[in-house]
Order: C-alpha cells, then sequence, then structure tokens
C-alpha cells in the first residue's frame, strides 16, 4: 500500500485513511506528527483529523507540553468505534481474539490439542467468533467488522514432525476449511498465512513505526517467516513469501538427532520448538506444549541451553542467506517462547550473525519482537480492520487515472 497522501479534494476519503492509519502506528499524535508521517500538508490534516474526530473515528488523549508555544493536542484512535476478531488455528491450539479499533485485545480464548480435527477446529472457531460478538455490549455488537483468519500454508504438512496420523491428513485434504468458515460464518472472514498475520501485527503495533523494511520470524511449534517491505507485508505470488521453515541450513550438533538425509538439514528440524520439546522430554524433562516452558525446573536449563545454541547457529546461517536475497532494516524474531528464552536466543543470534556475516551484506539489526505469541491472532484480526480502514492505492491509482482521462476526452470533442 502507498505510504504518501494526496491533497487533491477527489482523494479525501483516501487521504481519511491515510491519516488513520499514520494515528494507528503512531499510537497517539499531534496534528502536526501526523502531517509528518501522512506526507500530508499540515491544513489538510488538520481539517482531516477534525473531520475524524467528530465521527468518532479518533479521541484527544492529552496534550504533550514544550518549552515554546502552545502544546500539542494529541489524538489516538478511538477504541470502542469497531471492533475485529482474530482467528490463529494452529497444529497444537486455536487462538481466538477480539480486538478493538486501537488494536487492544479485548476478549481471548484459547483451545489446546493434541492435533487439529477438521471438524472441531471449525466447532470451535464459528462458537468462538459468536461468543467474542456476544461478549461486547448490546449496543456494540453490530460495530464488529469481520475476522481475519491465520493458518499455516500446510496445517497437515510435516505429519511425521508432529505424529499426526494418515487418517488425519486425508482428512485435512478432504475439506475447505476456508470455504467452510466463509460460508458458515455470519462475519466477512479474511485469511492470511499465520507469520505473515504475525507481521503484519509487529508491523502495525511494535518494532514497524520505527522500522519500515524488515525480516519476521516467529519461532512456533514449527519456524515461520513474514516479509515487511517499505512499510508493507509482503506476500509473494502464491502467498508464502518468507517461508523460511523449508530453508537448508547445517546439521543439527543436538545429541540424539539423526544425521539429515540430504547434504544439509531444514531449518525446520532446528529452529522450532517441536524440537525443543522433544529435546528436553528426551532427557527426562516432562513438557507437553510450549506453554510449559514457563514453569521448567532448574534440571531443564543445560538441555534449554543446547537447543537455543543449536537454534541460533541455524537461524544465523538462514539470515546470511535470506540478507544475501532482501536489503532489510532489521530481522525481528519472536513466537511462543518465554521472553527470557527469546532474548537469549536473539542475543545468541545475533552475535553467530556477525561472526558468520560475509562482505557484501549489510548486516541488519536483530531484534525481539513486542507482542509474543498473541501476534498472529492480533495479526488476524488486523486483516478485516486493514480491509475496511486502511488506505487502498489500487483505489487512488484508478480515480487519478479516471480524472487525467476526463480533461483528455473533453479536448477530443
Amino acid at each position: 500500500m502507498a505510504r504518501k497522501g494526496s491533497n487533491s479534494v477527489q482523494v479525501r476519503h483516501y487521504n481519511e485513511r491515510v491519516v488513520l492509519e499514520a494515528v494507528r502506528r503512531l499510537g497517539q499524535a499531534s496534528k502536526a506528527d501526523i502531517a509528518r508521517a501522512a506526507h500530508l500538508t499540515p491544513q489538510a490534516v488538520a481539517g482531516i483529523v477534525d473531520a475524524l474526530s467528530e465521527a468518532g473515528y479518533l479521541e484527544v488523549r492529552g496534550k504533550r507540553f514544550g518549552k515554546v508555544g502552545q502544546p500539542s493536542v494529541l489524538y489516538g484512535p478511538a477504541p470502542d468505534r469497531a471492533f475485529a476478531i482474530g482467528l490463529h488455528i494452529g497444529r497444537r491450539s486455536l487462538e481466538s481474539v477480539l480486538v478493538n479499533f486501537a488494536g487492544e485485545i479485548q476478549q481471548a480464548r484459547v483451545h489446546d490439542y493434541a492435533a487439529p480435527e477438521p471438524d472441531r477446529v471449525l466447532r470451535r472457531a464459528l462458537e468462538d467468533m459468536a461468543a467474542l460478538t456476544t461478549s461486547l455490549r448490546p449496543e456494540w455488537r453490530g460495530r464488529v467488522i469481520g475476522a481475519g483468519v491465520a493458518m499455516p500454508h500446510f496445517l497437515h504438512g510435516w505429519q511425521g514432525e508432529l505424529g499426526f496420523s494418515d487418517v488425519l491428513v486425508e482428512r485435512w485434504r478432504a475439506i475447505d476449511l476456508k470455504a467452510e468458515l466463509a460460508e458458515r460464518s455470519p462475519l466477512p472472514i479474511l485469511f492470511e498465512k499465520d507469520a505473515a498475520a504475525a507481521a503484519t501485527a509487529e508491523l502495525v503495533h511494535g518494532i514497524g513505526r520505527s522500522h519500515a523494511s524488515f525480516l519476521y520470524l516467529s519461532i512456533n511449534t514449527f519456524i515461520g517467516g513474514g516479509l515487511v517491505l517499505d512499510g508493507g507485508v509482503e506476500t509473494g505470488t502464491h502467498g508464502n513469501a518468507a517461508a523460511i521453515a523449508p530453508m537448508p541450513v547445517g546439521p543439527s550438533g543436538l545429541a540424539g538427532v539423526p544425521a539429515p538425509d540430504a547434504p544439509f538439514e531444514l531449518l525446520l528440524r532446528r529452529a522450532s520448538v517441536y524440537v525443543l520439546l522433544r529435546h528436553l522430554r528426551a532427557n527426562g524433562i516432562a513438557v507437553e506444549r510450549a506453554r510449559d516452558l514457563a514453569g521448567l525446573p532448574d534440571a531443564a536449563r543445560p538441555f534449554v541451553a543446547e537447543w537455543q545454541e543449536d537454534c541460533s547457529r541455524a537461524l544465523a546461517q538462514a539470515l546470511v542467506a535470506a540478507t544475501s536475497v532482501v536489503d532489510v532494516e532489521a530481522v525481528v524474531i519472536d513466537g511462543v517462547l518465554p521472553r527470557a528464552m527469546l532474548e537469549q536466543v536473539v542475543r545468541a543470534v545475533a552475535e553467530s550473525f556477525a561472526l558468520l556475516l560475509p562482505e557484501g551484506i549489510v548486516a541488519p539489526r536483530v531484534l525481539a519482537g513486542t507482542l509474543g505469541r498473541d501476534a498472529t491472532a492480533i495479526g488476524a484480526a488486523m486483516l478485516p480492520l486493514y480491509a475496511v480502514f486502511a488506505p487502498d492505492s489500487a483505489v487512488l491509482a484508478k480515480r487519478l487515472q479516471a480524472e487525467r482521462r476526463a480533461p483528455m476526452a473533453a479536448n477530443l470533442t
């Protein structure tokens, strides 16, 4: 999406969306801040902000006092003006969230499962959408503008790593979950790859406020990736951009991990949470899912450290390959790991990456994400909010083309 506005009267509605997006990313801002972020004149922004405030989309958040002149009035999104639902359908759990117009979680529901049974996932998703909608005040329920669904491209894939049965895989192949949800849901539904949705959330509510281009890595059941360039999420021709899980890396150094069949290993088999859980269980630590990692006994620390080192080296190798192809300001690493554990991985990746970095690559910063395990569900909820309220450069282009054609046609008559 284009990030620059226009002061043309004919594209005022587009500029209103540019202003809304700027405010949502800034969190709260003065009219001058918004003008700079939206690349609009202060006069245009003043009129748009006043109109959006009167319509209930923006609210006054306070004042900023400086040393010179009058204090600046700060504006932010009016939280109760609109709501959206986000569903993260994963291989081990379903998470549903209700977010307000400011992107804040109002309600959340989590359902764990050993395996994602298609019928159960479909039923839970529909039940959660209904429950989250009815959790609002009756007068606000009509403000739920839609639902976003984030899920892996190949939910039933890699069955050997997770022990999924052949029957389960066939059931997933036989069902079109997207079509079933779209048909049965009373709300409009949008779909996105899970890691791309998480990258969207980080773009709007996290590191995207200071970095316009970054590679996003999500350490989840399986490692996943998303790509943000110039302030927009790039999904690729098949919606699978930055699918970093199959990237080739060196063999694992963990004891008990079999050597790969190929000359290389896949990043998925070194930098995924299922590998950590399997390593802990192999060493006598009772742990079943990622949520258990927050309460591990002291005896687990050496084995966690072993996985962190192995994971970090693999990620550093992958980053050398990725940054040889895509030039970004930062690499953002987040996911379901406990915060302290994640930050240790991020530091180790940065150190290994610096040692491996060859000449000819401008090294991006390696940073920890800001949203943690909620990023994917929040990103899913951002899909309908973006569809309704974000600027659409394609619409703007059509309008401008129509404006250019009109005087040409007049000259020909």
